[in-house]
């Protein structure tokens, strides 16, 4: 063989040419410049540095936003897979913030058909959302563990769909995300009708929000079962947001009521209302006008209208039905550095500060309280129900059942599992069929697990978890105290009565899945 059909003499060649062109002709990388072919390799492996630290550099509990451990039980319970853990636990119990859960000398011992009685790790609400203000759809979650708000559009078609084929499994409810109904979301699941900034999907082109566009898409969309109005997030509150030209294609344009080929702004504030009366009379003319229970998305900052909020309530009997309380660790959308690290307060903080108010207000029983915010294992879960939660909504969890690897390019449109990307090719690796039964199975482990704590604490259902139940480590000479203590109050008693009677509300949502299983 000559030299000249050699591979090695090409790959020399190549080699050359790029020292050549990066010594004399490119100006725009330095380290390239200077160290032309180990300047490559550098951006090669900053390029995939997520990847690497994950796998090879930091230790199971090191990383965040999930640490590998959690990662790695999410991803065995989707797969059914061996989710125990072995010799004991590598956590430091000394660090501060450390849950300790107390179970009873002797426990709940619940029926031996207690999960397969009705659906495999079915636990309903104990709440009926919207009952208190005489909504004419009140509605009870299936599901004390749902999904929260992601768009079509910021997640792609087949991870939509897989997650939607997955709720209606699980029977757990679907929040759109600000981006409005999509097909892929009218997979059978019970269905939250997020309503942003720009009011996407009930909108005139103009921006304006339309009353007869919302009255429709509930008429002609009978699985929607409440409606979310959001005022903000945990990865940017007060911040809104843009989807470029280029992402604004035919399909996502009809469905949000914008215009092809232009960026898609989300204002950073509605333009509806801009106090609290004028808030609380526009949900009561979403509630009157579609009959479903309307609630608000919110981070939390500053409390002084929430003050307000609840005092406004207390003294006219209405209201928002329900409140998600979305903690600054959210993040499945992609959020500007300073926004993302330190605009407003984490979920533990922030839910015990508003639901203090409210409590001072009597308002407690009478409003459903959803808790977000990295709450998708069971023992964070079960805080935020002893906090004083009715159910908890998950994001980037339910994305790690069906694939998410936390590459963080969810803002790139470059998304390696194809599940935050447009791109056609990403996603073509998506099976939505298998992605959809892993969804369910990543929900049963974590309902169930979250049930049989529950149990071992004495309590037949997780909303009668008190915050005497939980232990924080003080991280203070191995002192611990009770939840309550830390965050200085005691939750309102649930008024939980019997397991079976939530299977029999008539506003029980979940149908597909309660008919498929009582078939």
């Amino acid at each position: 063989m000559t030299i000249i059909n050699s591979i090695w003499f090409w790959i020399v060649c190549i080699l050359v040419v790029v020292i050549i062109r990066d010594v004399f002709i490119q100006k725009k990388h330095t380290i390239s410049h200077n160290f032309p072919l180990v300047g490559h390799l550098r951006y090669w492996l900053e390029q995939i540095g997520p990847e690497l630290r994950q796998y090879i550099v930091a230790n199971n509990r090191e990383e965040l936003p999930f640490n590998r451990q959690e990662r790695s039980w999410i991803y065995a319970s989707s797969k059914r897979e061996n989710n125990l853990q072995g010799f004991g636990t590598d956590q430091d119990f000394n660090a501060p913030g450390y849950i300790f859960i107390k179970n009873a000398m002797m426990g709940y011992n619940a029926p031996a058909d207690h999960f397969s009685r009705k659906n495999p790790g079915a636990v309903p609400a104990n709440k009926v959302i919207g009952l208190h203000h005489k909504r004419a759809k009140p509605y009870r979650p299936y599901s004390i563990v749902n999904i929260s708000g992601m768009s079509f559009g910021s997640l792609s078609a087949k991870a939509i769909e897989s997650l939607n084929i997955g709720a209606k499994l699980a029977g757990c409810f679907h929040n759109t995300g600000e981006g409005s109904l999509s097909p892929y979301h009218q997979m059978g699941a019970d269905v939250v009708l997020n309503i942003g900034t720009a009011y996407f999907g009930v909108r005139e082109l103009d921006g304006s929000f339309s009353m007869d566009k919302l009255v429709q898409k509930v008429q002609e969309n009978p699985q929607l079962k409440a409606i979310e109005l959001k005022l903000s997030q945990g990865a940017k509150p007060g911040k809104g947001g843009m989807l470029p030209a280029s992402k604004v294609s035919k399909e996502i344009a009809e469905i949000r009521g914008i215009e092809i080929g232009k960026d898609a702004f989300s204002p950073a504030f509605h333009s509806e209302f801009t106090t609290i009366p004028e808030l609380v009379d526009f949900i009561e003319r979403m509630a009157a006008a579609t009959g479903l229970p309307v609630g608000i998305k919110s981070a939390i900052g500053k409390l002084e209208q929430w003050e307000e909020l609840a005092t406004y309530m207390k003294k006219h009997n209405q209201g928002p039905d329900f409140i998600t309380i979305d903690g600054g660790e959210g993040g499945t959308g992609a959020a500007p550095h300073a926004f993302a690290d330190h605009v407003s307060m984490p979920f533990t903080f922030a839910f015990a500060k508003v639901y203090q108010i409210f409590q001072r207000h009597e308002l407690t029983d009478k409003i459903f309280f959803i808790a977000s915010g990295k709450l998708g294992f069971p023992e964070k879960a079960l805080m935020a129900f002893a906090m004083g939660a009715d159910s908890v909504n998950i994001a980037r969890e339910a994305m790690m059942s069906i694939g998410c690897i936390q590459a963080q390019k969810c803002h790139t449109n470059t998304c390696p599992t194809g599940i935050a990307t447009s791109s056609k090719w990403l996603q073509s690796g998506i099976d939505i069929t298998l992605k959809s039964e892993r969804f369910y199975q990543y929900h049963q482990t974590l309902v169930k697990e979250i049930a049989d704590i529950a149990h071992a604490c004495g309590y037949e259902h997780p909303s009668q978890m008190t915050m005497e139940d939980i232990e924080w480590s003080m991280g203070d000479n191995n002192r611990t105290t009770s939840l309550s203590k830390a965050l200085g109050y005691n939750k309102t008693p649930s008024k939980f009565e019997n397991f079976n009677k939530l299977f029999e509300c008539p506003y029980l949502g979940g149908k597909d899945a309660r008919n498929r299983l009582s078939a």
